[in-house]
């Protein structure tokens, strides 16, 4: 029988760092503020020229580098982006195009911060049925270039990154099991008010905060335990907990009512802000790096986004 399992991680952060203090110049905040209600220090930003393409590359290149895989290797390219380079054609395939992958599917998918969840389970799938053995998966934004800088319930959120994993066959089971979703009736709370068809505009982000917290601690535990209960485990089973990195508030009060410690809790928040479908894969690398994961531990991703859209997923190291 054919599995799925990560082989490789990587990330890739701009070098622009924005902390709490640059925001005073601009809007009415403080470091207080901003830290007591999010857990947010700073956040990095990508150049005026430095595209989500570039930040996916380099996070590819990260991978690749550091885990010796040859990107001829790659026989299919997912990227999660809210913000991709252009309308069309597909970041992935300008990822593609730089790595000079010829013949192989490659695309975008879209569920805001959501969308690694959504990756991870199309790529595990898409192994499963025997048709791909090595895929390149990447979580990728600069959502700098849609915030509104004036609206600081939204400003001092978000942030810009990638982080990618590099997806195998393989006799060991891996992914163990994954849930995703979506609900339609609450596309007003987290919503960019641009589009092609809509307005011709890419539009800024806009958020109804509240409903955001108020859904994602329930929705992020219930389809948590859903999805261990799915492969056989429980939460006494998990070695690191792997929440989108949303605001700190959040983190914690999702690891409380799923009864997760903070010391098996991975928050990076503090450092990148939200980034969106990055958030998940530069915890990731980053714990990695940090040496967090040891061999067989069991992690639980969980993750919420604009639509809404939700969804976690249980997988061993």
């Amino acid at each position: 029988m054919i599995f799925s399992e990560i082989i490789a991680y990587g990330h890739y952060l701009p070098e622009t760092l924005l902390r709490n203090e640059d925001l005073k110049k601009f809007v009415d905040t403080s470091d207080e503020w901003i830290f007591s209600r999010t857990g947010i220090k700073q956040r990095h930003i990508a150049e005026k020229k430095e595209f989500t393409s570039h930040l996916a590359i380099k996070a590819s290149e990260d991978a690749f580098n550091s885990f010796n895989i040859d990107p001829k290797e790659i026989d299919c390219i997912i990227i999660a982006t809210t913000t991709p380079d252009n309308t069309f054609p597909s970041t992935a395939t300008k990822v593609q195009n730089y790595f000079k992958i010829s013949n192989i599917p490659s695309f975008d998918i879209q569920a805001v911060c959501s969308g690694f969840i959504y990756g991870i389970q199309i790529a595990d799938s898409f192994i499963k049925s025997g048709k791909y053995k090595k895929i390149l998966l990447v979580g990728a934004e600069t959502l700098s270039k849609i915030i509104d800088w004036k609206d600081r319930r939204t400003c001092v959120l978000f942030g810009d990154g990638a982080g990618s994993l590099v997806i195998s066959s393989s006799k060991k089971k891996g992914i163990l099991a994954s849930k995703i979703y979506s609900d339609g009736k609450w596309i007003d709370s987290l919503y960019a008010d641009g589009g092609p068809s809509l307005n011709q505009k890419v539009g800024k982000i806009r958020m109804i905060g509240q409903d955001i917290f108020k859904h994602a601690i329930k929705k992020l535990s219930e389809s948590t335990e859903q999805a261990l209960s799915e492969c056989n485990l429980s939460v006494k089973d998990i070695s690191w907990f792997v929440p989108h990195q949303a605001n700190q508030r959040i983190i914690l009060s999702t690891a409380k009512k799923l009864g997760i410690t903070e010391a098996k809790t991975i928050s990076t928040v503090k450092f990148h802000a939200n980034t969106s479908a990055a958030s998940i894969p530069l915890a990731m690398a980053s714990a990695h790096k940090s040496g967090q994961f040891k061999k067989n531990d069991i992690l639980a991703l969980c993750a919420i986004g604009g639509g809404l859209t939700w969804g976690s997923c249980i997988l061993k190291v």
